[in-house]
């Protein structure tokens, strides 16, 4: 009989120190435990925020998807003028001549230009009619600036700047470079969100 109590005492302390085991914090995972599974692939070229990359950045060599149409930045300006900074990013294209010009006024605005050289306008007056609409000077000066890739410009110079504005917020534009002869473009704004950036490394 005593053997008995004893065999039952042994059974249940056996029982209460296996459910302790089982129910004790922190205990280790089993060794065989299956990992965690990796992460799902991830496209490169996903658009991930709203902007789809930071215009702020952009450098020659980078590629611009507007959807429609995909072009490359063959050539960069980096202007100043006083404390204010802005670029010119030149891009490929078949003939002619275009560029995006970023500016951060704290804002980023940015605006896509095509030159005229046929037209015969210079920026002598407060205003200027053209193509059916009167545009008015807004803002003229002078900067410096410093080229990057290409762009048909020495590494450094000068450049002055005349800016004229239609009532329907289109853009006229003159620059000479170096004292040389005014250039003119026409301008539209380019809404944040309008293209994706691929950097080109």
């Amino acid at each position: 009989m005593a053997v008995e109590k004893l065999l039952l005492l042994l059974i249940i302390g056996a029982l209460i120190a296996f459910v302790i085991y089982l129910w004790r914090p922190n205990r280790p995972s089993s060794p065989h435990a299956a990992p965690p599974p990796p992460p799902p692939p991830q496209d490169p070229f996903a658009q991930t925020h709203d902007l789809q990359g930071d215009p702020r950045s952009l450098k020659a060599g980078d590629m611009l998807d507007f959807g429609v149409e995909r072009t490359w930045i063959r050539g960069t300006l980096r202007l100043s003028e006083g404390g204010y900074a802005w670029a010119e990013h030149f891009l490929e294209i078949p003939e002619g001549k275009r560029w995006l010009s970023v500016e951060a006024d704290p804002d980023v605005q940015m605006a896509m230009w095509t030159g005229r050289p046929e037209l015969d306008l210079t920026p002598y007056s407060d205003t200027i009619d053209f193509e059916g609409a009167r545009y008015r000077m807004v803002e003229r000066g002078s900067a410096a600036y410093r080229s990057e890739g290409t762009t048909g410009l020495p590494a450094q110079g000068g450049m002055d700047y005349v800016d004229y504005e239609a009532p329907d917020g289109s853009h006229l534009a003159f620059e000479r470079f170096d004292h040389g002869r005014w250039e003119v473009a026409i301008g539209t704004t380019v809404p944040n969100g309008s293209f994706t950036i691929y950097p080109g490394g």
